[in-house]
C-alpha cells in the first residue's frame, strides 16, 4: 500500500513517465511502441513511476500493463477510464500499483467508493481534476494522490496558466502527493509546476514524440536550471533561448546598467523573471526576483534576494556571491542551504567556474549576467552558449 505514492513523495520534482502510443487529440505518437522496453528504460532514466495506457482510444490494452510489470519493478499506474470494481480488480491482477479516477466521469459517491475499493486491494488511487469545480470535489475526497490535468478532455486544449493557478490553490497536507499532468515539454515548464506545489509531473506526449524518450525524461528532470539575467535586447533573448536557458532575467530596478525597458517577449518553453530592489511591481513576468534595498557600499541593490511567484509566495532563495565574503566555510554554508531549500546560485558565475560551483553546492538553479556581456546590458552570444553548456 502506498508504494506508488511514496515513490513520488521523495525530495525534488519526480516524474511519472507514460507509455502512450497515440493521443485522441494528436493521433499517432509512437506506433508500435513496446511497453516493456519503454518501462525498463524509463525506470533506468530516473522515473519515479510509470503510467501505462490500457484504453483502446490510446492503442493500449491490459496486456501492455502486464508487459510493463514483467519488465520492471517500478511502481505502475494503470491509466484509462474506470468506473467499476471489475476494471480495478483487473488492473490489480495485471500488476498495477495505482489506478486513475477521473472526476469528469464519476460523481462524488462513485469516486469515494472506487477510491476505497482500490485501497482495499492495496492500490493507490490518483484522483484527477481539470477545473476549479473538480478541484473542490476532489479535495472533499481527501485523496492521497491528487492530479491537476491542464488538458481539457472535451476540447483537448491545454491551459497551463489555469493548471498552475489550481495547483497553487491545493492546500498542503502531510502524506498527500500533488501531480501536474500534461503539458510539460521543457525543464522550465516542469519547474513552473514545482514552484506551484507539484511534487511530480506526469509526462507522456513529450516523451513519446522524442527521438529518445529516456533521454528526454532525463533532460526534464535534470538540475540545476540555468538563468541568463540582465537581458535588454530581443536578439539576446533569442540567443539565450537557443542556447538552452530555462529562465530569462530582466532587471527593472532603477540605476542598474542592465535595466531593461520592460520584460521582453519570451517563448512558452521558458520562464521570465523580473528583477527588482525593495518591492516587486507589475511586469507580466512569470516570476519576480526581489533583492534587499542597498546598504553599506552597495549602490543598486543588496545581496539578499528571494524568488517569488506572481501571488507573492516565496519559492526560492537567491544566494548572491556567497564565496566573496569573509566566511571560509562559504561553500559548505551554501551547500547546506541548498539541501534545505531551493537555492539560486548567482553572482560571479561564468563559463569557467559554474561547473565547480554546481559540484560544490548542488543548487536548484544558477544565474549569470555580467560575466556573459561584451558591454553592460549587451550579451556576448558565445559566452551565453558556453555558460549554458557548462551548467547543463
Amino acid at each position: 500500500m502506498a508504494r506508488f505514492r511514496d515513490a513520488l513523495a521523495r525530495p525534488g520534482l519526480q516524474a511519472i513517465a507514460e507509455v502512450k502510443r497515440r493521443s485522441p487529440s494528436m493521433g499517432a505518437l509512437r506506433p508500435g511502441a513496446d511497453p516493456a522496453e519503454l518501462a525498463a528504460r524509463f525506470a533506468a532514466a530516473g522515473a519515479a513511476a510509470i503510467s501505462v495506457l490500457v484504453d483502446a482510444r490510446f492503442d493500449g490494452t491490459i496486456d501492455d500493463l502486464r508487459a510493463a510489470r514483467a519488465a520492471t519493478d517500478a511502481p505502475l499506474l494503470g491509466k484509462g477510464f474506470f468506473t467499476s470494481e471489475e476494471q480495478i480488480l483487473e488492473l490489480k491482477q495485471a500488476g498495477a500499483d495505482a489506478i486513475l479516477l477521473l472526476l469528469r466521469d464519476l460523481d462524488d459517491a462513485q469516486a469515494a467508493h472506487l477510491q476505497d475499493y482500490a485501497r482495499s486491494l492495496g492500490l493507490d488511487a490518483l484522483v484527477e481534476a481539470h477545473d476549479a469545480e473538480e478541484v473542490e470535489r476532489g479535495l472533499r475526497l481527501n485523496p492521497d494522490m491528487f492530479g491537476i490535468n491542464c488538458r481539457n478532455l472535451t476540447t483537448f486544449e491545454l491551459d497551463r496558466g489555469e493548471q498552475l493557478r489550481l495547483l497553487a490553490l491545493v492546500p498542503a497536507r502531510a502524506g498527500r502527493v500533488l501531480i501536474a499532468e500534461s503539458g510539460v515539454h521543457t525543464r522550465a515548464q516542469g519547474a513552473a509546476t514545482e514552484l506551484c506545489g507539484a511534487d511530480a509531473i506526469l509526462c507522456g506526449t513529450a516523451l513519446m514524440q522524442a527521438a529518445d524518450p529516456a533521454a528526454k525524461l532525463k533532460e526534464l528532470l535534470s538540475r540545476p536550471l540555468v538563468k541568463v539575467c540582465g537581458l535588454t535586447r530581443e536578439e539576446d533573448v533569442a540567443a539565450a533561448v537557443e542556447a538552452g536557458a530555462d529562465l530569462l532575467g530582466f532587471v527593472l530596478a532603477e540605476g542598474s546598467p542592465r535595466r531593461a525597458p520592460s520584460v521582453l517577449p519570451t517563448p512558452d518553453g521558458v520562464l521570465s523573471v523580473a528583477v527588482w530592489v525593495g518591492n516587486a511591481g507589475p511586469s507580466g513576468a512569470d516570476l519576480d526576483q526581489v533583492h534587499e534595498s542597498p546598504g553599506g557600499g552597495e549602490t543598486v541593490r543588496g545581496r539578499g534576494a528571494q524568488l517569488l511567484r506572481r501571488d507573492g509566495t516565496a519559492v526560492a532563495r537567491v544566494l548572491d556571491l556567497p564565496w566573496e565574503g569573509s566566511d571560509p566555510q562559504h561553500w559548505e554554508n551554501a551547500a547546506r542551504a541548498a539541501r534545505a531549500e531551493r537555492v539560486v546560485l548567482a553572482g560571479g558565475l561564468g563559463p569557467d567556474n559554474v561547473r565547480a560551483a554546481i559540484d560544490a553546492v548542488r543548487p536548484w538553479a544558477v544565474d549569470a549576467a555580467r560575466s556573459l556581456e561584451s558591454a553592460p546590458g549587451i550579451k556576448d552570444h558565445d559566452l551565453v552558449r558556453s555558460f549554458v553548456e557548462a551548467a547543463r
